[in-house]
């Protein structure tokens, strides 16, 4: 079984037992969280794809871990004008174990 969630902007496919780095959304680590923006829910034979949600579908994850994710380095330059700018940028994010899919 699997569904496809809508959250922070993404979509992600998901299934029990899954870990699951999604942005960053408010919690302690061990509390439980209930996703509602369900696209699509699949088990074996049957398929229902909401339009745009799926009714009385949602995914239940308990919170893994808050995290931070590698630092990038935005660099901008504009030649022969010496204006040169580095910057560094984490990524804040949410480690999510989902625990059951419900429709």
């Amino acid at each position: 079984m699997y569904a496809i969630i809508q959250t922070g902007g993404k979509q992600y496919r998901v299934s029990p037992g899954n870990i699951l780095r999604v942005e960053r959304l408010p919690g302690l680590r061990g509390e439980e969280i209930i996703l509602d923006q369900v696209l699509l829910v699949a088990d074996g034979q049957e398929i229902r794809v909401g339009q745009p949600l799926v009714p009385n579908a949602q995914v239940k994850a308990a919170i893994h871990h808050q995290g931070r994710a590698k630092k990038i380095l935005v660099f901008k330059k504009k030649r022969r004008k010496n204006y040169r700018r580095k910057r560094g940028h984490r990524q804040l994010y949410t480690a999510l174990e989902i625990k059951e899919i419900q429709v």
